[in-house]
């Protein structure tokens, strides 16, 4: 097939184009620059050229061609809006969620043309192509499955995509890496925000929304503690970072009105555990399912999943109240997603709601 591959310097994209070629299939690599100059100098360094260098060391010695996309208008638009928004209405935005759905296998689609069967790419995620379907289902590697961030693609970006990495361990990964002699192969994963790598989310929240001094009070006795500058700093749940003695403290809730953050101390945080949540605009990658029950879903990316039930609103079917059957969460932050899963397979996602 003719494959467009989405490299972005580190191991897990070298390694899917490396496993590409070597089926035979007919490949060009797209390494897809999307952060502003300006803004990159405001924040600081950001390591794309950097990246950029691995990119064209891997291709050069795969002998595939490299095609540079800036895609960084279309980015801005869809993705650093969003978190804005999100950040300023004081819920917890997931911004990888829909680098993927509206960048990668949205705004990148669209830039190429049709002549391109298949777009790959480094997640750990596998595809099942069953009865005329397309099925997003979990990784082998627990710790490194990426279905939480792929869940609100539409069964149409599945059906065109490739994961070629999906069946492997990380530990593979490496080992393969460094057998082929990729150059990315000894390098550390990158931490940050979709493709900013070494720009932490703090920096870029304080360059778009500044600071505002607000206090940090406890929750029931409106006793401050201590001090915070700005509110969508914050997430629920949080436990570092807040700067307080005598603790543990978590945050419990946001008053953005009044930019006040409230805490609560681990006795207490222990008992504010949820055991069900509303959410709202549901998304199902291949169609609602037939039943709320047997499902189980994750809250967030990583391997920890919750056995839950899910009815949905009966007058309004993007609404529905998740029920988790084997266990408590106290970091349900609105704005995150629940996404759901059952029998391994990934079936669509809901954004958490306000109780």
């Amino acid at each position: 097939m003719k494959v467009a591959v989405l490299v972005s310097g580190g191991v897990d994209s070298a390694l899917a184009l490396k496993l590409l070629v070597d089926q035979g299939h007919e490949c060009t690599a797209f390494y897809l620059k999307i952060w502003l100059e300006d803004e990159l100098s405001f924040l600081g360094d950001c390591p794309w050229e950097t990246d950029l260098g691995y990119v064209r060391a891997t291709c050069e010695g795969l002998g595939v061609p490299l095609s540079i996309v800036s895609l960084q208008r279309e980015y801005h638009e869809r993705v650093v809006r969003y978190t804005l928004d999100e950040l300023v209405a004081g819920r917890t935005p997931s911004p990888d969620v829909f680098c993927n759905e509206r960048v990668k296998f949205g705004a990148f689609f669209d830039h190429i043309d049709d002549s391109f069967e298949r777009v790959a790419t480094g997640h750990y995620a596998r595809l099942l192509r069953e009865g005329g379907h397309t099925l997003l289902a979990l990784a082998p590697d627990p710790v490194k499955d990426q279905t939480y961030f792929l869940a609100h693609l539409s069964e149409a970006q599945l059906a065109r995509a490739l994961f070629p990495v999906g069946e492997l361990v990380k530990s593979e990964v490496r080992r393969m890496a460094l057998e082929y002699a990729l150059p990315p192969a000894g390098r550390k994963d990158s931490q940050g925000i979709c493709f900013l790598g070494k720009v932490r989310f703090r920096d870029f929240a304080r360059s778009y929304l500044g600071e505002r001094q607000g206090a940090i009070v406890e929750q029931g006795t409106g006793r401050v503690l201590g001090q915070h500058a700005g509110y969508w700093f914050h997430t629920i749940g949080q436990r570092t970072g807040l700067g307080l003695s005598g603790g543990p403290w978590f945050v419990v809730r946001k008053d953005i009105v009044n930019n006040l953050i409230e805490v609560v101390h681990g006795e207490q945080y222990q008992q504010a555990q949820l055991d069900r949540f509303p959410v709202e605009e549901m998304h199902w990658i291949n169609g609602v399912p037939a039943s709320g029950s047997g499902l189980s879903c994750k809250l967030r990316h990583g391997p920890t999943m919750f056995a839950c039930s899910l009815m949905q609103d009966q007058h309004d079917p993007r609404r529905g109240l998740v029920t988790l059957l084997d266990g408590q969460d106290a970091g349900c932050a609105p704005g995150q997603f629940a996404v759901f899963y059952r029998d391994g397979i990934c079936l669509g996602m809901g954004r958490i709601a306000a109780g």
